[in-house]
Protein backbone atom coordinates (compact mmCIF):
# COMPACT_ATOMS: atom_id res chain seq x y z
CA UNK A 1 0.00 0.00 0.00
CA UNK A 2 2.37 2.52 -1.20
CA UNK A 3 2.29 6.44 -1.14
CA UNK A 4 3.12 8.40 -3.64
CA UNK A 5 4.47 11.81 -3.42
CA UNK A 6 5.34 14.08 -6.51
CA UNK A 7 7.20 17.54 -6.69
CA UNK A 8 7.24 20.02 -9.48
CA UNK A 9 6.81 23.63 -10.49
CA UNK A 10 3.07 24.77 -10.77
CA UNK A 11 2.17 24.10 -14.17
CA UNK A 12 3.89 20.79 -14.99
CA UNK A 13 1.40 18.36 -15.39
CA UNK A 14 -2.40 19.52 -16.70
CA UNK A 15 -4.23 16.58 -15.77
CA UNK A 16 -3.09 15.91 -12.26
CA UNK A 17 -5.78 13.67 -11.15
CA UNK A 18 -4.97 11.29 -14.40
CA UNK A 19 -1.39 11.18 -13.27
CA UNK A 20 -2.16 10.33 -10.05
CA UNK A 21 -4.32 7.50 -10.89
CA UNK A 22 -1.88 5.99 -13.46
CA UNK A 23 1.22 6.41 -11.00
CA UNK A 24 -1.20 4.59 -8.54
CA UNK A 25 -2.02 1.51 -10.94
CA UNK A 26 1.45 1.04 -12.16
CA UNK A 27 3.03 1.01 -8.78
CA UNK A 28 0.10 -1.72 -7.30
CA UNK A 29 0.90 -3.83 -10.81
CA UNK A 30 4.84 -3.64 -9.89
CA UNK A 31 3.96 -4.53 -6.00
CA UNK A 32 1.61 -7.09 -7.55
CA UNK A 33 -0.90 -6.56 -5.06
CA UNK A 34 -4.66 -7.74 -6.17
CA UNK A 35 -7.21 -5.58 -6.90
CA UNK A 36 -8.60 -5.19 -3.17
CA UNK A 37 -10.62 -2.60 -1.43
CA UNK A 38 -7.72 -2.64 1.21
CA UNK A 39 -5.25 -1.94 -1.53
CA UNK A 40 -6.98 0.81 -3.62
CA UNK A 41 -8.50 2.82 -0.68
CA UNK A 42 -4.94 3.00 0.38
CA UNK A 43 -2.01 3.09 -2.46
CA UNK A 44 -2.58 7.34 -2.83
CA UNK A 45 -0.19 9.89 -4.74
CA UNK A 46 -0.03 13.22 -3.84
CA UNK A 47 0.85 16.49 -6.17
CA UNK A 48 3.01 18.84 -4.42
CA UNK A 49 3.18 22.08 -6.82
CA UNK A 50 5.76 24.48 -5.99
CA UNK A 51 6.70 28.50 -7.39
CA UNK A 52 9.11 28.57 -9.62
CA UNK A 53 11.53 29.78 -7.49
CA UNK A 54 11.21 26.50 -4.67
CA UNK A 55 13.43 24.25 -7.08
CA UNK A 56 16.75 24.46 -8.12
CA UNK A 57 19.24 22.36 -9.22
CA UNK A 58 23.21 22.82 -8.75
CA UNK A 59 23.04 25.02 -11.68
CA UNK A 60 19.66 26.78 -11.16
CA UNK A 61 17.60 24.58 -13.04
CA UNK A 62 13.96 24.59 -11.98
CA UNK A 63 12.75 21.66 -14.57
CA UNK A 64 13.21 18.58 -12.72
CA UNK A 65 10.72 16.22 -11.09
CA UNK A 66 10.96 14.05 -8.11
CA UNK A 67 8.66 11.58 -7.38
CA UNK A 68 9.30 9.49 -3.81
CA UNK A 69 7.43 6.03 -3.29
CA UNK A 70 6.97 4.89 0.27
CA UNK A 71 6.43 1.20 0.11
CA UNK A 72 6.36 -1.86 3.25
CA UNK A 73 9.89 -2.95 3.22
CA UNK A 74 10.59 -5.65 1.33
CA UNK A 75 7.83 -5.47 -1.10
CA UNK A 76 10.11 -3.98 -4.19
CA UNK A 77 12.97 -6.31 -5.40
CA UNK A 78 15.69 -4.87 -7.44
CA UNK A 79 13.76 -6.38 -10.30
CA UNK A 80 10.83 -4.28 -9.33
CA UNK A 81 12.61 -1.19 -8.31
CA UNK A 82 14.10 -0.72 -11.73
CA UNK A 83 10.74 -1.50 -13.42
CA UNK A 84 8.85 0.66 -10.88
CA UNK A 85 11.60 3.73 -11.69
CA UNK A 86 11.59 3.22 -15.21
CA UNK A 87 7.74 3.27 -15.73
CA UNK A 88 7.20 5.86 -13.32
CA UNK A 89 9.62 8.22 -14.71
CA UNK A 90 7.85 7.44 -18.43
CA UNK A 91 4.24 8.32 -17.10
CA UNK A 92 5.82 11.93 -15.52
CA UNK A 93 7.47 12.73 -18.81
CA UNK A 94 4.15 11.87 -20.66
CA UNK A 95 1.84 13.70 -18.22
CA UNK A 96 4.14 16.59 -18.53
CA UNK A 97 4.26 16.33 -22.83
CA UNK A 98 7.98 16.57 -22.21
CA UNK A 99 9.78 13.61 -23.14
CA UNK A 100 12.80 15.26 -22.32
CA UNK A 101 11.44 14.97 -18.75
CA UNK A 102 12.84 11.36 -18.65
CA UNK A 103 16.42 12.83 -18.09
CA UNK A 104 15.38 15.10 -15.22
CA UNK A 105 12.82 12.91 -12.99
CA UNK A 106 14.82 11.67 -10.08
CA UNK A 107 12.52 8.78 -8.68
CA UNK A 108 13.00 8.08 -4.64
CA UNK A 109 12.19 4.40 -3.19
CA UNK A 110 11.88 4.43 0.29
CA UNK A 111 10.55 1.15 2.75
CA UNK A 112 8.61 1.56 5.89
CA UNK A 113 10.06 -0.62 8.46
CA UNK A 114 8.07 -3.69 9.44
CA UNK A 115 5.64 -2.44 11.76
CA UNK A 116 5.81 0.77 10.55
CA UNK A 117 2.83 1.55 8.27
CA UNK A 118 0.31 2.76 9.80
CA UNK A 119 -3.76 2.85 8.84
CA UNK A 120 -6.57 3.32 10.81
CA UNK A 121 -4.68 4.07 14.06
CA UNK A 122 -2.34 1.28 13.97
CA UNK A 123 1.09 0.12 12.91
CA UNK A 124 0.62 -2.68 10.87
CA UNK A 125 3.35 -5.42 10.38
CA UNK A 126 3.74 -6.77 6.49
CA UNK A 127 2.48 -10.03 7.95
CA UNK A 128 -1.00 -7.84 9.84
CA UNK A 129 -1.53 -6.54 6.25
CA UNK A 130 -1.07 -10.13 4.37
CA UNK A 131 -3.68 -11.36 6.71
CA UNK A 132 -6.04 -8.46 6.11
CA UNK A 133 -5.65 -9.13 2.84
CA UNK A 134 -6.50 -12.74 2.77
CA UNK A 135 -9.59 -11.62 5.03
CA UNK A 136 -11.05 -9.23 2.09
CA UNK A 137 -10.31 -12.24 -0.50
CA UNK A 138 -12.22 -15.30 1.75
CA UNK A 139 -14.58 -12.93 3.54
CA UNK A 140 -13.18 -14.75 6.50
Amino acid sequence: MPMIDVYAVAGTFSNKRELMQSLNAALMRWEKVPPLALFQENTAAFIHELPADALANARGQSNHVRVQILTPVGILDREKKLGVTKELTDIIAAAAGDPSLVQRTWVLIHEAPDGGWGIDGHAYTNAEIAEAARRELTGK
